[in-house]
């Protein structure tokens, strides 16, 4: 008789706010027509402690071995992701309304000098002043009917950019920004399956005691 076929998707990626045991449904995503599912997802897998600090990387073909040996019936098939990342992240405390308050404004005033530097280095006023020469024919140090325009432009620009006002998107494309924080994450994720592997690439999942 053939052996039962057992899929699984691991998750690439969870977050936790304490230790604690994680069993196969935590992990991953379990796809099966035999009777054993409801066992196989409640199998704890590892027990997270104070050794593993706040990253742990689960391997799919150790979280299998381990299964084979309890599970000799069933055929194990991986699909999707090898690893799952599993994140531990501590409760913080709310920051203080005086450090945030701060932030902003150092962003703020960083910000202002860095658009008024750029539009000092390209000559932005001598471009609206040539503008308003070729339209009207009139020279003018100030053309503010340009100048006033732009500044709203730029503001507006901004937004539509970076996609968002304060938490409201304006559709469901991702930012550019949103975009390089996630090109940003694959690359640390990769970084540590690296190094966790090549630390502990022979480590068994540990079973709770």
């Amino acid at each position: 008789m053939p052996n039962h076929q057992v899929y699984l998707r691991m998750k690439k990626n969870m977050e936790l706010t304490r230790y604690q045991v994680l069993r196969l449904k935590d992990i991953a995503v379990i796809s099966t027509n035999d009777a054993k599912k409801s066992q196989l997802e409640d199998i704890p897998i590892y027990r997270l402690g104070k050794k593993d600090k706040n990253i742990v990387v689960i391997d799919s073909f150790l979280v299998i071995d381990y299964l084979n040996r309890d599970f000799p019936d069933l055929e194990f098939q991986l699909v999707g992701p090898n690893q799952t990342i599993v994140r531990i992240q501590k409760q913080r405390k709310s920051p203080s309304v005086f450090i945030a308050l701060g932030v902003w404004v150092l962003i703020f005033v960083g910000t202002a000098m860095t658009i008024m530097n750029f539009h000092y280095d390209v000559s932005m006023q001598e471009v609206h002043q040539k503008i308003h020469y070729l339209l009207t024919g009139e020279q003018e140090e100030y053309p503010l009917w340009l100048q006033i325009p732009y500044s709203f432009g730029l503001g507006i620009g901004m937004l539509l950019f970076f996609n968002h006002w304060f938490n409201k998107r304006f559709n469901e494309e991702p930012s550019p920004l949103e975009v390089e924080i996630y090109n940003y994450q694959q690359d640390l994720d990769n970084y540590v399956i690296h190094y966790e592997n090549a630390c502990n690439d022979v480590d068994p999942p540990h079973t709770p005691s």
